[in-house]
């Protein structure tokens, strides 16, 4: 699978894990250079709380449009530590 968002690819695994329709992308798969730590948490009653990353491609910024799950909650520690993506981001094969 491949995260492209602002015709660059910036995340790649073939180890994704799907929940509710979202592919969570391993740590060490995506291209850290275009991502920086948002301060924006949210919270899911049965996964825990999320953090966000922004992304910059090219000059472009997105804010808030990956986020994962620290310290997940029992129910969802599949995807701790792996990021999902949202905001115009394209998540295809």
């Amino acid at each position: 699978m491949k995260a492209i968002w602002n015709n660059t690819v910036i995340a790649e695994s073939d180890a994704t894990v799907v929940v509710e329709n979202n592919h969570y992308f391993p740590a060490d798969s995506i291209k850290k250079d275009y991502f920086t730590a948002s301060d924006k948490h949210s919270t899911c009653p049965w996964k825990g709380e999320a953090s966000y990353y922004s992304l910059e491609v090219d000059g472009q910024k997105n804010k808030d449009a990956a986020w994962y799950y620290p310290n997940p909650k029992e129910a969802a520690k599949e995807i701790k530590d792996r990021v999902a993506f949202w905001k115009g981001v394209s998540v295809e094969a």
